[in-house]
């Protein structure tokens, strides 16, 4: 088989990133060689592939459920906000530029076609390409502009399929207004809805799929149960504003070792800490004010695509205040933040700036960004991680700590990813109970990959027992279905550029001439 098709979502952190693992997860099980992609992706969870590019963090975790390494044709353009109105575009692994709100349109003609022609390459490449949309399709103020919902729908021919989250309530109005914003050519488009995130009682849920189909004309093709465990490799901060201490399992031996990472506001790869969580008898919780940090055994500062600017928020808070003490660990931005002065010209501006002192170190912001997959060693076990920063951090006293340094109760890297590696995780939680004076005793043979392949197979797992996969195969294979009802108010006043001349589409794989609109067969 052959194909694809566009995983849309009412709003943000509807399940999109999920939904596209467990099709991608399915759909590899059964053989099929398959890939995922997001167009354009808004995110300060990030990954560094083996070629040394900055994709978002869900298309490694997609990727992986795929069985697949991940690439930067599956994430071509990735915004990484350091404001509410600045972000750095990073395109296709490499930053290009930070532009406010405004000037990224200046760029989006250039993007589009970066953006098209990494879709194409897969294309070749895969059998099927599971593509993930960002936000929502309806936000029609920046439909003219859109390279990642309808947008690349239209251009590339995808049908596509919109997950609404009835968790959150409003589910049914959430479906069809975000049909019935679009136009014509969109709505087109639309084949069918997934529910996502369901507890309760599916009688009472039934007259409300019956409703959603006579008003709309279109199927729901599954209703996905709340399923507990699906918080690591989260893509949007926006999961950690429900998200309780995770990590409850009884300890092996001994005491609960409990850990406080702080939420910065531009808090960066905090999926640093999944693994943490996974371990026996350590709760993870995420915390905003100093009272939280008391029972803590260990403090987290995460990175930050903002390290000035948090660093400020942490003084303003009396967070920095309750720091001295206690057994902290610093990754990348909160690594830089410890240390005794910042030199910032290039992320802020900010020039020389005090920091919290706790490590000797000092920190240099450098305009090229530091990718890699960098391999060490610490408490006599192999270490692999990643890194992405602007900020060289020189060790000027303290004990060696893989990339970083320690002193006495205070640790820094720029490494993400190290405590995934488990013989290192679980000595590093030695030392630290060892610090705090905590009775805890890691499990042996615990594996954070053996969780995350368990974590992928139970989304697989989701969307076999739970969605309709034959119509799934359909839309592969066929497309959208034909003469699908157009809803009022029927369109944008704003209208829509066609996208799909000259952008890099293959005719061949039967789009339109004019609106991109015909389905791949």
């Amino acid at each position: 088989m052959r194909g694809s098709l566009l995983v849309a979502g009412t709003t943000s952190d509807a399940g999109k990133s999920v939904v596209t693992a467990g099709i991608c997860r399915w759909l590899a099980r059964q053989g099929v060689k398959v890939a995922p992609y997001k167009a354009q992706n808004m995110s300060l969870n990030s990954f560094v592939t083996a070629d040394g590019a900055e994709i978002g963090r869900a298309q490694a975790m997609q990727a992986a459920a795929c069985g697949l390494e991940p690439t930067a044709d599956m994430n071509p353009i990735l915004l990484k906000p350091g404001s509410d109105r600045r972000s750095q575009v990073v395109v296709m692994g490499r930053p290009l530029a930070d532009v406010d709100a405004m000037e990224y349109w200046d760029v989006k003609d250039r993007l589009r076609q970066v953006a098209v022609e990494a879709l194409e390459r897969l294309r070749d490449t895969y059998d099927v390409v599971v593509c993930e949309g960002a936000g929502s399709p309806a936000e029609i103020n920046l439909r003219r502009g859109d390279i990642a919902n309808m947008g690349l729908a239209r251009a590339a021919g995808l049908p596509v399929v919109v997950v609404g989250d009835i968790d959150r309530g409003g589910v049914f109005a959430s479906l069809y207004g975000t049909v019935a914003l679009l136009e014509p050519a969109d709505q087109a488009l639309i084949a069918g809805f997934v529910i996502n995130k369901f507890r309760g009682a599916r009688e009472l849920l039934e007259p409300g799929l019956d409703m959603i189909r006579e008003l709309t004309g279109r199927e729901v093709y599954g209703v996905l149960p709340w399923l507990d465990g699906l918080w690591l490799d989260v893509e949007d901060s926006l999961a950690l504003d429900n998200r309780p201490a995770v990590g409850a399992r009884p300890p092996y031996g001994g005491q609960t070792l409990r850990v406080a990472v702080v939420r910065l506001p531009r808090i960066s790869n905090f999926t640093d800490v999944d693994a943490l969580a996974s371990e026996p008898g350590v709760v993870v919780r995420f915390v905003t004010s100093p009272a939280e940090l008391d029972d803590a055994d260990l403090v987290v500062l995460p990175g930050s695509r903002a390290t000035v600017s948090d660093l400020a928020w942490l003084r303003a808070t009396g967070l920095a205040d309750a720091l001295p003490g206690r057994t902290v660990l610093g990754i990348c931005g909160g690594y830089q933040m410890l240390t005794r002065t910042i030199r910032d010209d290039v992320e802020s501006g900010a020039g020389s700036v005090e920091g919290l002192g706790l490590l000797p170190a000092t920190v240099e912001f450098a305009a090229e960004k530091t990718l890699g997959r960098p391999v060490g060693e610490a408490y006599g076990c192999r270490v692999a991680a990643y890194e992405i920063h602007h900020g060289i951090v020189t060790a000027e006293g303290g004990d060696p700590f893989l990339d970083g340094c320690r002193s006495g109760s205070v640790w820094g890297t720029t490494w993400h990813g190290a405590l995934e590696n488990d013989d290192f995780r679980r000595a590093f939680l030695t030392d630290v109970a060892a610090v705090s004076g905590r009775d805890f005793t890691p499990a042996p043979g615990v594996s954070f990959a053996a969780a995350r392949e368990e974590r992928l197979d139970a989304l697989g797992d989701l969307i076999e027992r739970h969605v309709d996969t034959d119509a799934l195969l359909r839309l592969l294979e066929g497309g959208a279905p034909r003469g699908l009802p157009l809803l009022p108010p029927g369109g944008s006043p704003h209208g829509a550029p066609d996208f799909s001349q000259n952008r890099g589409i293959s005719q061949n794989r039967g789009i339109s001439q004019n609106r991109g609109m015909e389905s791949e067969r």
